[in-house]
């Protein structure tokens, strides 16, 4: 079924917003390496039928692709994912959610720097409402064990905009199927490098199941590294990185919702506060006719 651009950053809007829910489930009984393993093999064996029908194993390790196919798999799903995950064992989904807030200003930057996509004034005074609303939060949990988790939300969520340049700059003929299966398939690689390489360092690859671990996996698994990218893709291929961007960037206030509705968080006056700047900004965003 083909869904236009805007469709698109919708459905992929709405998959994200329940990533740190799923997230956070995970965590307490599954290493966040195993996570990640899991669900970028899940993504490889979904395309697998798909690559092999249509004779594209090779195309991924073609040389004028092959390393910008790298850098999506490493910066935007093995590292990012990895961090975020461990983020998630201190702070709680809808400040993780309200936190990725912060890929706006990386992304008006990057896109500035690296696309020649100019910020208009509207643009800048949104992203400005996206910061304030992240120092709100950062503010109040100055010093906790939250705010070790709030500050790796903080410092990892540029690397999703270096992956998404790279999905810009790719030959305008790649379809959105064979992105979502290369980054699986470099995601799952450096996943299982990252994960080696971590051993000696103290990081693990265990697993306990329970039902809503399960359950938590095989979303991430099937929607968010798979489905979700592909719609993504599907958006960014056809408009502005930083305006769809600022648009899935809306995805906490569903994240929140859903969050104080399985415990995982109580309606603190802080979060709204935050929550409704940052939003406010996205949309003031989506606003802007030309990013």
């Amino acid at each position: 079924m083909k869904f236009s651009p805007n469709q698109a950053l919708w459905l992929a809007l709405f998959i994200t917003a329940g990533s740190p829910i799923a997230g956070k489930f995970t965590v307490d009984y599954m290493s966040p390496s195993f996570v990640l393993i899991f669900g970028t093999l899940t993504t490889l064996l979904i395309y697998a039928p798909w690559l092999t029908k249509n004779k594209l194993w090779g195309k991924l390790f073609d040389k004028e692709i092959r390393s910008r196919l790298s850098v999506m798999g490493l910066f935007g799903t093995a590292l990012p994912f990895l961090l975020l995950l461990i983020a998630l064992r201190w702070t709680t989904p809808s400040n993780s959610a309200i936190l990725n807030q912060a890929e706006s200003v990386y992304s008006i930057i990057f896109a500035m720097i690296f696309l020649g996509e100019k910020p208009v004034f509207k643009q800048i005074i949104g992203t400005l409402m996206i910061v304030s609303g992240a120092v709100l939060i950062l503010a109040v949990n100055g010093y906790t064990p939250m705010w070790k988790g709030d500050l790796l939300v903080l410092a990892t969520v540029w690397m999703f905009q270096v992956s998404h340049i790279a999905a810009k700059k790719l030959p305008a003929d790649i379809s959105v199927d064979f992105i979502t299966a290369a980054r699986g398939f470099y995601g799952f690689i450096w996943s299982a490098v990252i994960a080696l390489i971590g051993l000696p360092l103290g990081m693990d690859i265990t697993f306990k199941i329970s039902g809503p671990s399960f359950i938590s996996l095989l979303y991430i698994a099937v929607f968010v590294y798979t489905l979700r990218n592909k719609f993504w893709y599907e958006a960014i291929r056809n408009m502005p990185l930083a305006k769809a961007t600022a648009v899935i960037l809306s995805y906490p206030v569903f994240t929140y919702v859903i969050s104080l509705a399985v415990g995982f968080d109580e309606i603190r006056l802080y979060q709204i506060c935050g929550l409704i700047l940052a939003l406010s900004g996205a949309y003031m965003v989506t606003l802007v006719k030309k990013a």
